[in-house]
């Protein structure tokens, strides 16, 4: 092959190799800058580009997925000068590969750097229960802070999240003994309020026993007392009639009067448990005039009027 000819095939060697050097893949999840003699003009998406060979190359490559950077641990002196040991995570995602690619020299250590610092002042402006029990808002916190700071490097902070709060070992004693006093003392007061609730029951049941107690003795008073009223009525009514029968010249209806009484007070005697002997303060034959009285008096009710009239007439031949 003559020299002419072996320039020709170099020069379509090189102009083959120049148009392959010009041909750029970017995979998913990726973005590429561009750089024409050193300056930036564009950023690929992910596909495939030709860029201008010999004055156009690619700058950076810049993940634009989220990616999570870990905070090691470190010492945080809170508000009430207790010192713990705190460490995190942090979720990032770049946002404009462009700014992140010449807006800062090293990424990751820039972020790592800023959210340990924003740690250390977050954590440090609060108490040491503040900082235990207030996990999601010192999140939200830092969040803020961070994602402010970084947004001109064209990063978004999508979470930060601390992992874990050690506080020293004494701390954790007494706070140990604090939690059990409080819970003992809460006990305590629980206790006390069941046993006051009781008490208090008891003496309500009490009050409304003695209510009903009272309400029935009242009514039980009532009741007797006219029941009291019932007998006095009777027991007068019949006075006014037995009146009314001796006014009338009824002389039987006092006898009946008299010997019902005295029936009655017989049986009252006859009745009581305790007694099985009766003295009683008359003589026999007082006692058999007035059975004797009764039994006239019921033979006489038995009799038409016309008969006892013609008897009480007539003088008796023995007189």
């Amino acid at each position: 092959m003559d020299l002419p000819g072996i320039i020709v095939a170099l020069l379509a060697f090189f102009a083959i190799v120049l148009v392959f050097s010009g041909v750029v893949t970017v995979r998913q999840g990726f973005e590429y800058t561009v750089e024409r003699l050193g300056r930036y003009t564009q950023t690929l998406q992910p596909g495939l580009h030709f860029i201008f060979p010999l004055i156009d190359r690619v700058g950076r490559k810049v993940n634009v997925m989220e990616q999570v950077l870990d905070i090691v641990s470190q010492e945080v002196i809170t508000r009430d000068n207790a010192m713990v040991e705190a460490d995190g995570v942090v979720f990032y995602q770049v946002m404009d590969a462009a700014q992140a690619s010449y807006e800062v020299s090293n990424l990751t250590l820039a972020i790592l750097n800023l959210t340990m610092t924003n740690i250390r002042t977050v954590m440090g402006s609060l108490d040491l229960d503040e900082l235990l029990s207030k996990r999601d808002e010192i999140n939200s916190r830092l969040m803020s802070v961070v994602d402010d700071a970084t947004r001109p490097w064209g990063v978004k902070i999508t979470r930060i999240e601390i992992k874990d709060i050690t506080p020293p070992r004494d701390i954790v004693d007494s706070m140990a003994r604090q939690m059990k006093a409080e819970r003992d003392k809460r006990a305590a007061i629980l206790t006390a309020e069941g046993q006051r609730e009781a008490e208090i029951l008891k003496a309500e049941g009490e009050k409304r026993a003695a209510i009903l107690q009272a309400e029935g003795r009242r009514e039980a008073a009532f009741k007797d007392a006219e029941a009291r009223e019932r007998e006095a009525e009777a027991e007068a009514k019949a006075t006014q009639m037995v009146s009314d029968a001796i006014a009338k010249g009824d002389a039987q209806a006092i006898n009946y009067f008299v010997a019902q009484k005295y029936v009655s007070a017989l049986e009252s005697f006859a009745r009581s448990p305790n007694e099985k002997l009766v003295f009683m303060p008359m003589e026999a034959a007082s006692v058999i005039g007035a059975i004797g009285g009764i039994k006239e008096l019921l033979e006489d009710t038995g009799k038409p009027a016309r008969n006892r009239a013609a008897r009480t007439s007539v003088p008796d031949s023995n007189a």
